[in-house]
């Protein structure tokens, strides 16, 4: 299924008159490659964000919907623990873990916290 990205990277290939093995060849990868990450079977290269709007001079628009399509298509999330307290550890380890059985409304709690907007009045 394609995903956010692919989306995007398909309309981007149309208005630009190419097929995949041509934005493919672009990026340095194999058609399937790009295919695989455009059907989410792959995670988008991180690079790739910088590099699809340096080759196809993206707008800032472009580039947000791009930035947003690659963050809707991630598959897998890392974090580098090394640098965080135990306590930011615990909390990221516990939500890995439990996020699954999360209701809607503690999910949107939590959301709101995390984009400092926890819904107390000033």
């Amino acid at each position: 299924m394609l995903t956010s990205f692919g989306k995007f990277c398909r309309k981007l290939r149309i208005d630009n008159e190419e097929l995949l093995k041509d934005m493919a060849s672009k990026l340095g990868v194999t058609s399937s490659y790009l295919s695989a990450v455009e059907n989410g079977k792959r995670n988008v290269p991180q690079e790739w964000l910088q590099v699809i709007s340096e080759i196809y001079d993206l707008s800032e628009q472009q580039f947000s919907e791009l930035q947003k399509g690659i963050e809707e298509s991630q598959t897998v999330i890392k974090f580098d623990l090394k640098d965080f307290s135990n306590e930011k550890k615990d909390i990221l380890v516990a939500f890995a873990r439990e996020h699954k059985r999360l209701e809607s409304n503690d999910l949107e709690k939590i959301l709101k916290i995390l984009q400092g907007n926890n819904g107390v009045s000033e």
